[in-house]
Formats: C-alpha cells, structure tokens, sequence
C-alpha cells in the first residue's frame, strides 16, 4: 500500500457517499483480526493509519508496571521508557509490531474491507431511495424470472414481482416493459428487496392519479379502490367543486381517461363510483352498473344493509359469481344483502300471514284485544311461549300494558299452555 492510499479512500469515499473514516475503521479493525492470525497472539493488538505514510500501523498495547508477571498484557518501566522518555508506572503505551509477511493480507484486507463498505452504502443508498416510495408506480423491464416471480429492472436497482402480485391475465417474457406499484421494500442479506404489485389496488388508484388532472389538482378526491385482478374492479371518487362532475371527469371526454387505465391493467372492467356521506346512496351507487330500488339500513353499528332491485336487475346486482356485490361490500365496508321486489314482497307477505296467524293465537288469551295482540306480535311476542317466558317487566315496557295487565297476560299464557 502507498502513500497514495489515503487519497484513494477520500475519493472513493466521495464518489460512494461514505465517510472515509469509516472506512479506515473498518481495515483498522480487519488488520487487528489479520494480525492475530496471521502471528496466533494473544497481545492487545490495535491498528492505526498513518496518513503521512499512508500505511496501516500495528501496536501491542501494554500497561507499564514495576514487575512484569504476563508478559503479552504488560511491559516493565525500564522497556516502556525506550519508546517514550515520559511515561510513568500504571499508563499504557503502544509497542510497534512489525508487519513483516503481512504485507499482501494487508493489502487484501483493505480491499476487501473497502469493497463490502462500498456495497453496504450502495445498499443503504438504494433503500433510502425507494423506501419512502412505497405506494408509486415504477416503470421497468422484466430481466429474467426467478420460479414463479419476475424480476424486474427498475434503474438503480432491480425488483421482485411476486407470484401473488401478478394479475391472473397477464404473461411475461423477457424484455417486456412493466408498469406496477412498489408495495414494499425489505432489507435482506443480499440488501434492499424491492416488491412490486401489479393488483394491488394503489395502483389503481396511481393509475387514476396520473391519468385525471382534476384529482392530480385535489379537485376530485379517491375515497376507495377495490379490486378482482384481471375481472373487475371498483373505484369510489367525490368532488371538492360542485361545478367539477367527479365520474365524468373520471371517464374522460368519449372515455378516454378510464380507457387509458383499462388497457394498462389488460381490459379488467372498471366501475366509477361517486361517493356520498349517505351510507344508502354510496351502496345503492356501489352496485353499479345495476340500478337499485331501495336501500334500508338494517343495523348502523353492525354495518349491514338490505337492498331491494327490479327482478331484471338481481343478476346484475349480484355479478358473475356474486363478484359485483361482493365488490361493492368491500367498497363501502356495508354487508349487503340483495333482494329482489318479488322476493321482498313474498318475504313481506309471509310476515303479515304469520303475524295475522300469531295475533289470532293471542286473541285467544283472555284480556287481550286485537291492538294489544297486535302490539305484542310487533314487539316479538308473536306466540304463547314467548308470552309465557316473557318477564312482567318486559311486557310492562309496551305501550297500554301496565305491570298488572302484564302479570295477567303472563298468567293466561301459562294456563293455556298446560
């Protein structure tokens, strides 16, 4: 090694973006490990790089003493003070080792050890550079194919498209150009792990972004994206401008937008969905292309709503294989459940029959008269099981039954069934 070396580590420290010093701590350190086992010695070996001659210097480190008992750790006052005048009992001081024969190992070392510091900081660097792009869209080349993933070059480094990322109706050969959505990047042995998705629905939702100034602008807003790879796929938008149409801007003048998105993701069918604060009307939109008769709220806490369409709409409603409603569930975070009007009504009819039935088996209780009957059917006392199990204080809570009629009722009920 040269007295050029020093100025070898600045600048490839300069061109790698790593700070020389640490890259003379680590062939310091290296040199330590070469010494020892090169020489197999059990002294405190230290290295230290001498800029002025531009080699690494190897010490035996050793505590000045009075007597010496264990040579390899300590020097007697009378040696120590050969190599310097002024140092006293209890002080350390660092006797020169020769390095004669370890001339090529140090030489390899320090190669060696600039090259890994070299890799490491490529390594850094690259994931310093596409961490805190997760959730872009990249553009690459498929390189060559590792099982069942694609490896893509992606520029300054190369990415892994995973067997599970890939929409079922697309094929890869060598060289063909790919546009998908960086959903991870992964620090592993061989260094950063960049994943890309070609179904996840970011990049559904990039594609938009990059294809509608108006939601590039903030005009029009992505609340949702939900995709089937390769089949379907549902993306729900509002405006901030009420003059601004968010589906139709969406779609582009003739459909030219959407179709853009469409041809990039190889004809997987897209649905606009204009977002409402309406948990009925952002369902009843969510089914689209169907049209919907009526959407009612079941259960607000449990999420969970009834939808009513035309008996020419039912098959549409629901999609190939229940995909649309399924698709439209996932939208808007709702259980949808889809009827159509023949069904409901039958379903309504049923009700009213039982109900009618129900109420005829309470008139039959003494004391009880069609509005009471009828109230205690709507409640869910629709049988003189029910009534019989029923607590005073239960029946008390409907309206014209006191605590005492309820005790009768109950009573009547019991007598009945024996």
């Amino acid at each position: 090694m040269g007295k050029e070396l020093y100025q070898t580590i600045e600048q490839i420290g300069r061109e790698k973006g790593i700070d020389p010093e640490v890259i003379i701590q680590a062939v310091e350190e290296a040199m330590v490990a070469a010494f020892r086992k090169y020489f197999r010695s059990q002294e405190n070996i230290v290295s230290r790089f001498n800029r002025e001659k531009g080699v690494f210097e190897v010490f035996a480190r050793k505590q000045v003493v009075e007597e010496v008992t264990n040579p390899e750790k300590e020097i007697s006052l009378s040696e120590a003070v050969k190599y310097d005048p002024n140092i006293k009992v209890g002080e350390e001081i660092n006797i020169p080792k020769s390095t004669e024969g370890l001339g090529r190992i140090a030489a390899q070392t320090a190669k060696q050890v600039i090259y890994q510091k070299v890799l490491e900081a490529e390594r850094e660097k690259i994931f310093n550079e596409y961490h805190p792009r997760i959730g872009e869209i990249v553009n690459g080349i498929v390189k060559r194919f590792d099982r069942n993933d694609v490896i893509v070059d992606i520029g300054r480094t190369e990415a892994v498209l995973p067997k599970r990322e890939q929409s079922p109706n697309e094929t890869y050969s060598q060289g063909d150009r790919v546009k998908a959505v960086i959903i991870e990047v992964e620090r592993i042995s061989r260094g950063p792990q960049v994943v890309i998705s070609r179904v996840d629905p970011q990049l559904l939702i990039k594609l938009f972004e990059m294809e509608v100034p108006e939601i590039y602008d903030g005009t029009i807003k992505i609340k949702n994206a939900v995709r089937e790879p390769g089949e379907r796929a549902k993306i729900a938008v509002y405006s901030t401008d009420t003059n601004v149409d968010p589906v139709g801007a969406c779609v582009g003048m003739r459909g030219n937008r959407v179709q853009a998105i469409i041809r990039e993701l190889k004809n997987e069918k897209i649905d606009i969905i204009e977002y409402s604060e309406d948990p009925a009307t952002f369902i009843a939109n969510a089914l689209s292309p169907a049209k919907v008769s009526k959407v009612t709220i079941l259960d607000e806490e449990k999420r969970e709503a009834e939808v009513i369409v035309d008996s020419s709409q039912l098959s549409l409603a629901i999609g190939k294989k229940g995909q649309n409603v399924r698709l439209a569930a996932k939208l808007t975070g709702w259980k949808i459940d889809i009827k159509s009007e023949e069904e409901k009504k039958a379903e309504v009819e049923r009700r009213m029959d039982m109900m009618s039935k129900s109420e005829g088996m309470l008139r039959a209780i003494p004391g009880i008269g069609e509005k009471t009957a009828e109230r205690l059917a709507e409640a869910g006392f629709d049988s003189l099981e029910k009534i019989a199990k029923a607590s005073v204080e239960e029946l008390s809570k409907l309206p014209s039954i006191g605590r005492e009629k309820a005790e009768k009722i109950i009573k009547e009920a019991r007598k009945l069934l024996r």
